[in-house]
């Protein structure tokens, strides 16, 4: 993956700045639709990506140095409530000490920007859209034209995609933080009924580990999924349950703050 051009900037610039800040603050999102996509079938993304920048020297969103700085893509992003992992898309246009394929593991304070896409459509993308509402409508094209996605509005940041009222084909997105309706995935209210269905037939996957010691119900703390977490704690899922990396699925929720689930899984 890689754009046309490269494009410099100021990291220190507040609009850049507040960029970084909304892509973190909205990772929540980017990591239910991955959680998600690992369920489908039949594979719904077209990419899903996540941009940290990298030096040289030392790692970090705020050097006043430009030219040793590189904001970088990452594919195969995975995340267990303490580091976003991943490899790196971009071969680095100046950077030595990286390459691309290389495997990075870093904090969530340390991205910048995340973005997936569903049929072309860009959710996510706050420093790209940044970047494309200063460009000339020209240069947008252009720029548009070599990612072969469709960014939309600049000035208007898509976050989840929406289904119709029958469930059917992606009809459009929330764009705001503050909608009520984005707490819960469209997925998770629709599956629920097959869920516990599933479990009641084979209550021995309850429980069961996969081989990082993560449960059912860990995956779905972590992916904000309130329909299915509601339904595993009424079969009787283990709350106190360990991940190998020491976390329950109360502390995956509140990484991520989801509040509702958190509000489910406190005092269990």
């Amino acid at each position: 993956m890689s754009e046309s051009k490269v494009f410099l900037f100021d990291s220190d610039d507040p609009a850049m700045q507040r960029a970084y800040e909304e892509a973190r603050s909205t990772f929540k999102y980017f990591w239910r639709e991955i959680a998600w996509e690992r369920r489908r079938i039949i594979p719904g993304l077209d990419l899903a990506c996540v941009k940290a920048p990298f030096s040289d020297s030392k790692r970090t969103a705020s050097s006043k140095d430009n030219l040793e700085v590189e904001q970088m893509w990452l594919g195969e992003i995975d995340f267990d409530g303490q580091f976003v992992s991943g490899e790196l898309l971009n071969a680095p246009n100046w950077l030595k000490s990286v390459k691309a394929g290389d495997s990075v593991r870093l904090t969530l304070n340390e991205i910048t920007d995340w973005m997936y896409a569903i049929d072309a459509k860009v959710f996510g993308g706050y420093t790209v859209n940044l970047m494309r509402s200063r460009m000339s409508r020209g240069e947008r094209n252009e720029h548009d034209s070599a990612w072969g996605l469709n960014f939309g509005d600049p000035n208007s940041i898509r976050i989840m995609p929406v289904t119709n009222t029958w469930g059917g084909m992606i009809k459009g997105w929330f764009g705001g933080k503050s909608d009520p309706h984005i707490e819960e995935h469209p997925m998770s209210e629709a599956m629920a009924p097959s869920l516990k269905e599933q479990l009641t037939d084979a209550p021995a996957m309850l429980n069961e580990k996969d081989d990082r010691g993560w449960t059912f119900l860990h995956h779905q703390a972590l992916a904000g999924s309130t329909a299915s977490v509601k339904i595993l704690l009424e079969l009787g899922a283990d709350t106190k349950a360990l991940t190998d990396n020491g976390m329950t699925p109360l502390q995956l929720a509140k990484s991520l703050g989801w509040d509702k689930v958190i509000a489910l899984l406190k005092g269990r």
